[in-house]
């Protein structure tokens, strides 16, 4: 067996183990669960759009920095 198959196999028993111990646990902790589980989600989802503003803040200004070179050769040529 590779190392990918014995990988998938831990993740896969790993997976049940915690589906077994969620459904075992108390609702109280079961709701800590999901309140965990939408936090990440929650500071995922920002972090996702924090950067994706980043790059296009990136994005712009090289696209003006292209502009002024172009205007600049343009200019140059004249």
């Amino acid at each position: 067996m590779g190392n990918k198959a014995k990988g998938l196999l831990a993740l896969l028993g790993l997976g049940a183990l915690a589906y077994w111990k969620y459904k075992n646990s108390s609702p109280e902790d079961q709701q800590a669960v999901k309140d965990k589980i939408n936090t990440a989600k929650d500071n995922l989802n920002k972090w996702g759009n924090d950067l994706k503003t980043k790059a296009n803040d990136v994005a712009s200004q090289v696209q003006t920095k292209v502009d002024e070179a172009k205007t600049k050769a343009e200019d140059s040529l004249s």
